[in-house]
């Protein structure tokens, strides 16, 4: 059978289970004898043992099946969980994500057997406890007892089962399947099997049970009892056509030749389907009553590859120029019908956008979910104690700006815990509990989403950054005196500036925070950092929800159009040529109090511009970055209007100033501005 049409979506819940399973592993060292969360994860060690044994990744099976040899030791009580057995099933985590990643990339799991963890749990496996002699013994009996068992003894209530199946013109078959002698993993092709059965057939009982089939307690051959619709031959060839299925040996049932044997197994809680559904049928006489019962109930949610929504808003955007074109057309003797069906257009447009936008909006906790595993491994790594509390996870931004938002966070809670997190010690004699805090938290503030990143460290040492600053002669000592600090922080955003006193694994090489604010405003966002001394530290990061369709203030410079996005724009202001000051050689405007830099577009975007009188009023449109303020100083305003971002190419990718552009209802294209990087 060909499964690499199912490889897909194996990889898919395969990250979900690995993700559930860190998660879990996480739990489990905080409550060690929670066992709700134990079976959990033995739960997610056996579906993916399954999965991957369906697929044919039998380095991956045999991991997760020495996995479940540990978990199951645990469950019974013979092992004791200890942080030796939670570092090793991270490991075997690790291992998991690693055989997940070689499939992604090649397509298959790799030559890599971890022969060291599975020789561990092996060891941890058979080091467990002695079984009793008596113990021992019953079970070499009862596997020679199966060994030589030719039929099936079931109880009353599954013979009821196969009676009521053989009045409905149903049949019931007990099957015994014999695997090759040369099978490696017998459980696996087992599952496999099982998988076929139920695909056609309802399981009423198997020798030996399902769980010593999964364990591989059985030699080459077992036997299922099982109701179905399908006839004897269709299951013959469906089963022969597995491979490393050497027989099947296929025996009709009947009510009368079962004996009654009240004390065998129970059958699982769950009704049979099969059954039921026949029964309701029948009752009812009504083929769409039929219909309803057989058909399984639809999830409410599909996976829809990310190609598709991009173009799917694509679609949208260009949608969005032709509805601004239509607004733009002058028409001499537009009547009451055109208006209409413009506004009406308009509304959909807006709404159809918007529900776009909602189908590529992801949670940030696909993100958040990776870094508690990080947290956890660094506090070791550094030998320090750190706690992480993630706050609005749910939190839901583009798709596009999940992508990107990862190794920035990831940057600066390494910082937090190698530079802002003190040693134990240290904590203890400020007074300060031992356990360090780092809080990630995330939250919707308008057409932006914010996210912070605080500990409860050291806070940023301003004078080293400043003696740091000097010595590389980014600053004088005369000027460094008058420095703020947040203009001393500013320091800690540029190439290889650190202030690490020696380099390690985690820092110290000064590439960290300025990729931060690079990735940060490649994104059209910003960063601002809070520290106190002794107190912690905090850093902001600001970004746009979307990186598609934004609003944006349309202004002219010469006979150029810009777009400004508003969501960077303060206010907009008429000033006169003499409110215009110089400080430092930089022009400024008072604003209430506030000195504000201007900043001349026409000399920056070099852009030829009449010569105006200077008593003229200068249009002045204030921008935001961050916490601090510029003034844009432009032509003309055009007002308010939905555009679409479009890359300029990779041809023109990189011109500083530009962030991209768009296309205007008249067919022309307008520059979009980059605050972040005009902003002074």
């Amino acid at each position: 059978m060909d499964m690499s049409q199912y490889l897909e979506l194996f990889i898919e819940e395969s990250k979900e289970h690995l993700q559930n399973l860190n998660e879990n592993l996480l739990e489990l060292e905080k409550i060690p004898e929670d066992m709700t969360i134990l079976n959990e994860i033995f739960r997610v060690a056996h579906t993916l043992k399954g999965m991957a044994a369906t697929m044919g990744f039998s380095k991956m099976a045999t991991l997760t099946h020495d996995m479940e040899n540990v978990l199951q030791e645990i469950r019974n009580g013979k092992i004791k969980v200890n942080s030796k057995i939670v570092d090793l099933l991270f490991q075997c985590l690790d291992a998991l994500e690693d055989y997940v990643d070689k499939i992604i990339n090649t397509g298959n799991e790799g030559s890599n057997t971890y022969s060291d963890i599975i020789k561990t749990l092996n060891t941890v496996f058979e080091s467990r406890g002695s079984i009793s002699t008596e113990t021992a013994l019953s079970e070499k009996k009862e596997d020679k007892r199966i060994d030589k068992m030719e039929g099936l003894e079931l109880d009353e209530y599954a013979q009821n089962i196969i009676n009521k199946a053989v009045n409905m013109n149903m049949n019931a078959f007990s099957i015994t399947i014999k695997l090759n002698k040369s099978c490696v993993l017998k459980s696996a092709r087992a599952f496999i099997i099982f998988k076929t059965l139920e695909s056609k057939c309802e399981i009423i009982k198997s020798e030996p049970k399902v769980e010593d089939i999964e364990d591989e307690k059985f030699d080459f051959e077992f036997t299922v009892v099982l109701v179905t619709k399908e006839s004897l031959s269709t299951l013959e060839k469906e089963l022969k056509g597995i491979a490393e299925v050497d027989d099947v040996i296929i025996k009709p049932l009947s009510f009368k030749e079962l004996a009654l044997q009240p004390d065998d197994q129970k059958l699982a809680d769950k009704p049979v389907k099969m059954i039921k559904q026949q029964e309701e049928a029948t009752d009812d006489g009504d083929e769409k009553a039929q219909n309803q019962t057989a058909k399984p109930r639809t999830g409410k949610t599909v996976r829809v590859d990310i190609d598709r929504l991009d173009n799917l808003m694509n679609l949208v955007s260009e949608l969005i120029i032709i509805k601004t074109r239509l607004e733009g057309i002058e028409v001499t003797d537009i009547n009451q019908n055109y208006g209409e069906a413009v506004e009406y257009m308009e509304r959909i447009t807006t709404s159809l956008h918007d529900a776009v936008m909602k189908v590529r909006m992801v949670p940030v906790e696909m993100v958040f979910n990776r870094f508690p595993r990080m947290i956890r491994d660094l506090a070791k790594e550094l030998g320090k104690q750190i706690t992480l509390n993630m706050y609005g996870s749910e939190t839901e931004v583009d798709r596009t700006v999940i992508d990107e938002i990862g190794d920035p966070l990831i940057h600066l809670l390494r910082n937090s815990a190698d530079h802002g997190i003190e040693m134990p010690q240290k904590r203890l004699a400020k007074g300060k509990p031992q356990h360090g805090t780092i809080n990630l938290k995330a939250y919707h503030d308008g057409n932006n989403v914010i996210i912070e990143v605080q500990d409860d460290g050291a806070g940023i040492d301003t004078e080293k950054v400043k003696t740091k600053a000097i010595e590389r002669g980014l600053v004088d000592k005369e000027m460094a005196r008058s420095l703020s600090q947040k203009e001393l922080v500013e320091f800690l955003f540029r190439p290889s500036f650190s202030t690490a006193d020696k380099v390690t694994d985690v820092s110290g090489r000064g590439v960290g925070l300025d990729v931060v604010k690079t990735k940060i405003e490649a994104l059209s966002g910003v960063i601002e950092v809070e520290t106190e001394r002794e107190k912690g530290s905090k850093f902001i990061i600001r970004l746009p929800l979307t990186l598609a369709i934004i609003q944006a203030l349309m202004v002219i410079l010469a006979d150029e159009k810009y777009a400004i996005p508003l969501s960077s724009i303060r206010e907009i202001v008429n000033i006169k040529a003499e409110d215009i000051k110089l400080v430092q050689k930089q022009e400024v405007i008072l604003l209430r109090n506030s000195v504000i830099p201007l900043i001349r577009l026409n000399k920056i975007l070099d852009i030829p511009m009449d010569n105006k009188a200077e008593s003229e009023q200068i249009t002045v449109v204030i921008v935001r970055k961050g916490d601090k303020l510029s003034g844009f100083a432009v032509d003309r305003l055009i007002g308010q209007q939905e555009i679409v971002i479009k890359s300029l190419g990779k041809h023109l990718s990189g011109i500083r100033n530009i962030a991209g552009a768009t296309i205007l209802g008249d067919g022309q294209v307008a520059l979009i501005l980059d605050v972040n990087a005009l902003a002074l």
